[in-house]
């Protein structure tokens, strides 16, 4: 079952095609089938634009009015680029770790992604992601053992790992949340 019913999806056209493809879907809460259907946009605020929101996804809803047997529950189809819960994306934080693992403090780190947040909010970020590293860890060595490092923080080790499982990919934390269809920060 997927994490809290969340489904990730890549691009634009993976997203129309899960869209469109709701009603040959389980439902990830009750499994019944052909009983998925659209429901309200996921807007989130916009990191870029002051007083700005963007899509984040969409909802799908589980019918279960008339002879329908779904749940009545919804959940979120959104892109991997989404942080749930969060207003940061997972490309701007990726950014500002990839500064920190060459060798810079968290905080130049954290100006040089230039991002809108406060450095506090960074700090809790990195410390929020301390507290996953055992599911994180878990979840990557399922793909591959973990590379030699000659890092001694285990935070660093762990997204060395992500980094080379990854290493096609434009941001390896998308790509996280696209492999496993669950959220990076839980």
């Amino acid at each position: 079952m997927k994490w809290n019913g969340v489904t990730f999806v890549r691009d634009t056209q993976d997203f129309a095609k899960t869209l469109l493809d709701l009603k040959s879907q389980r439902c990830p809460f009750c499994e019944c089938w052909g009983t998925l259907n659209r429901h309200s946009c996921v807007r989130g605020n916009d990191p870029d634009a002051v007083q700005g929101s963007v899509v984040r996804g969409q909802r799908a809803f589980c019918s279960d009015r008339g002879r329908r047997g779904g749940c009545g529950r919804t959940f979120p189809i959104l892109f991997a680029w989404v942080m749930p819960r969060h207003t940061f994306t997972a490309r701007l934080l990726w950014k500002a770790l990839a500064n920190w693992m060459r060798g810079t403090s968290l905080k130049a780190s954290w100006e040089a992604a230039s991002c809108p947040l406060t450095l506090d909010t960074f700090y809790h970020i990195v410390q929020r992601l301390r507290r996953k590293l055992t599911e994180l860890r878990t979840a990557m060595h399922k793909v591959a053992s973990p590379p030699s490092s000659k890092a001694s923080d285990p935070l660093r080790q762990t997204f060395e790992h992500m980094s080379g499982v990854f290493k096609s990919d434009f941001c390896p934390l998308e790509s996280f949340q696209f492999r496993f269809q669950r959220p990076l920060m839980g």
